[in-house]
């Protein structure tokens, strides 16, 4: 493993872990809101993924990256898609595949948005959303969940907690074993709760981006999701036809985690299609 700081979007520090041979195909990793690179230690593990470069980062304001205070930090496009631009240049990273979970789908569209497809290979979605604070993207997410995890931005240490574990056991169709929770409850922790709001502090709509997008689109999502509805992965799919749909039936917001196996397996197979080996 090889970790680094690489300074992305107005100078904010992101820390970024390698994996595996530099020579294989590159992945690049964007976990959800809240959470850090820990929550790809799965797919890490697993000897079938052992062949790629896989490249895990924590996002501006989780895990170990700088966490400035002031909203603009995070509610401006541009700041998302330099971060990610950054990674890829100074890894010098070929064509990497974009993984991205949940709130990372807002990322990648930044990305895209600023910077093109033409430097990587292809892109993966998972239980994702790209839309946020129109009618329509109030459609694709459970109408109960903003009150459910209000707990979240209070200053209140017993009300936090309980928002944070509100949030966390929504992220699963089943019950997340006692470890992997109390691991994810802490790295979920250290995002500062004066910044939590400001990451859904945006009016944005990528249907735009999605629509010009040729490079291979694996789409994943858990039927059972319980944060974001089915139809946000339904809608990527007609806003981009040539993308594949995978739906994980008795799984909830997390693939990932929740049928490894599958996951993995899939994932691998997606990689050997945007880098067909030689």
């Amino acid at each position: 493993m090889q970790t680094h700081f690489i300074e992305g979007g107005n100078g904010v520090r992101l820390y970024v872990e390698e994996h595996g041979p530099q020579t294989g195909p590159a992945v690049l990793f964007l976990h959800g809101i809240f959470q850090c690179r820990l929550s790809w230690r799965k797919q890490l593990a697993d000897p079938g993924l052992e062949r790629y470069q896989l490249v895990l980062m924590d996002l501006r304001g989780h895990g170990l990256s700088d966490k400035p205070g002031a909203p603009e930090n995070y509610n401006t496009g541009r700041y998302w898609a330099d971060d990610i631009h950054a990674v890829i240049t100074a890894l010098q990273l070929d064509r990497p595949v974009l993984v991205g979970w949940s709130f990372a789908g807002f990322p990648i569209c930044d990305y895209l948005r600023q910077y093109g497809e033409d430097s990587i290979g292809g892109i993966h979605f998972i239980d994702a959303n790209s839309k946020r604070g129109t009618d329509e993207a109030r459609t694709m997410v459970y109408e109960d969940f903003s009150a459910l995890i209000a707990g979240l931005f209070s200053n209140d240490v017993t009300e936090n907690i309980g928002g944070l574990e509100a949030f966390l056991k929504r992220t699963s169709y089943t019950d997340i074993p006692l470890e992997d929770y109390y691991l994810a409850l802490g790295y979920n922790v250290i995002v500062p709760t004066e910044i939590r709001s400001s990451f859904f502090d945006r009016v944005i709509d990528n249907d735009d981006v999605l629509s010009q997008i040729t490079v291979p689109v694996l789409i994943t999502h858990g039927r059972e999701d319980a944060i974001v509805r089915v139809n946000a992965a339904e809608h990527h799919a007609r806003v981009m036809p040539h993308a594949e749909l995978s739906i994980y039936d008795g799984v909830g917001h997390s693939p990932l985690v929740e049928d490894t196996g599958r996951f993995n397996a899939d994932l691998a197979r997606f990689i050997d299609k945007c880098h067909p080996p030689t």
